[in-house]
C-alpha cells in the first residue's frame, strides 16, 4: 500500500525553500500550513518585509505563521493546531526541538543542499565551491536530533562547473531537490525511499558564513581566490578597492594561467582588457570576468564592458586591496 501523507506542513524562509514551495503547490500537494521565519527589515530604508516563502503562501492563499521560536509551547500552538502528518524543512532557520520533530505522525523531512555527510551545516553551497568540489545535490534527510545527521531517503548529483557562482548553483539545487521531494513524497513506502543511514566517514562541517570570509587575500592562489569569488556572488559578493579609491565587487571570477605575473606584488594590475581585469597573486594571475563599480547605478558589467568604462582609470601597476 502506498503512503503518501494527507496533511503537510512547510516550514522555510529564502528564495530556495521558495522554489520548493512552488513546486509543491504545482503538484496540489496538501499543504495545511506554512512556518517562515519573522519579517525583517531590508533594503535602504530598512523597512520590514517578508520572506520570499510567506510572500508566496500568502498569494497561495495557505495559512502562515511565522514565530521567532519554536521552542516555547505558546510559539507552537498554530503548528499543533495544524496537526500535519509531515512537515517538510528547506532552509528554515530556526533549530526544531525534539517536541517538533515527534509531533507529526511521519516525523520531518529536511531538502539539504549537499550530498551528505560531505557539507552538513548552514552553508554547503558555498563551503563546497570554495573547496573546489567537483560536484554536489540534494538529499531529502529524515530529520532527526543531531546536526543534518538524519538518514537519507533519496539523493541527486549535479556537477560544478569552475565558473559556478553561488547564486546559480543554489537556483539549480533548488530546482533539482523539489524533483527529490516530489519522487519521495510519491510514495514513502517505497523501498527505494526507505531512510539510509548516513556513513560516518566523508563528514566535513559548512559553518555558517561570516564577515571574514568576504575577505580576498591576494597572496593567497589564484585559484583559492576565484573559488571564493564565485561562491559568495552575488548575495554576499566579495569587494576590493584601488589605490584610486575605484571601488568593485567582484561577481565572477577564474584562474589565469596563461598570464604571466613575473613577480608582481599581490594585488598588482597586469593588465585590463575585453577579457577582465587581471591581478597578481601569490600563485598565478586572477581575471575578474564580472564586476560591479559600486558609484553611482552600480551596473553589473561584464568583460567588455567594464573595459571600455574603467579600463583607462587602471594602469598595469595599480594595486588593488580588499575592501568589504
Amino acid at each position: 500500500m502506498s503512503l503518501r501523507p494527507k496533511r503537510v506542513v512547510f516550514a522555510g524562509t529564502p528564495a530556495f525553500a521558495a522554489t520548493l514551495l512552488s513546486a509543491l503547490l504545482e503538484a496540489e500537494v496538501p499543504l495545511v500550513g506554512v512556518l517562515s521565519q519573522p519579517d525583517r527589515p531590508a533594503g535602504r530604508g530598512r523597512k520590514l518585509t517578508a520572506s520570499p516563502v510567506k510572500s508566496l503562501a500568502l498569494e497561495a492563499g495557505l495559512a502562515v505563521a511565522t514565530p521567532p521560536s519554536l521552542r516555547k509551547p505558546e510559539h507552537r500552538e498554530t503548528l499543533e493546531a495544524w496537526a500535519p502528518d509531515l512537515m517538510i524543512v528547506a532552509a528554515y532557520g530556526l533549530i526544531l526541538p525534539p517536541t517538533v520533530l515527534s509531533l507529526p505522525r511521519h516525523g520531518c523531512l529536511n531538502v539539504h543542499a549537499s550530498l551528505l555527510p560531505r557539507w552538513r551545516g548552514a552553508a554547503p553551497v558555498e563551503r563546497a565551491l570554495m573547496a573546489g568540489d567537483e560536484a554536489t545535490g540534494v538529499c531529502i534527510m529524515q530529520m532527526d536530533e543531531g546536526l543534518d545527521t538524519g538518514p537519507v531517503r533519496y539523493r541527486l548529483t549535479v556537477p560544478i562547473e569552475d565558473t559556478t557562482t553561488g547564486g546559480a548553483l543554489e537556483a539549480s539545487l533548488a530546482t533539482l531537490g523539489a524533483k527529490a521531494l516530489l519522487t519521495v513524497l510519491s510514495d514513502l513506502s517505497l523501498p527505494a525511499h526507505a531512510p539510509e543511514p548516513q556513513s560516518s566517514a566523508g563528514v566535513t562541517y559548512a559553518d555558517k558564513l561570516s564577515a571574514e570570509d568576504r575577505v580576498l587575500n591576494f597572496a593567497e592562489s589564484a585559484l583559492a581566490i576565484a573559488r571564493k569569488i564565485n561562491a559568495l556572488s552575488p548575495r554576499l559578493a566579495c569587494s576590493i578597492e584601488s589605490e584610486d579609491s575605484l571601488r568593485i565587487r567582484c561577481l565572477g571570477a577564474a584562474a589565469a594561467p596563461e598570464t604571466p605575473v613575473a613577480g608582481a606584488k599581490p594585488g598588482t594590475v597586469l593588465c585590463c582588457n575585453k577579457e577582465g581585469l587581471f591581478l597578481a597573486t601569490g600563485s598565478g594571475a586572477l581575471r575578474l570576468h564580472q564586476l560591479q563599480v559600486l558609484k553611482g547605478k552600480a551596473a553589473v558589467l561584464d568583460a567588455p564592458a567594464f573595459f571600455n568604462g574603467y579600463g583607462r582609470h587602471l594602469p598595469v601597476g595599480s594595486r588593488f586591496a580588499s575592501a568589504q
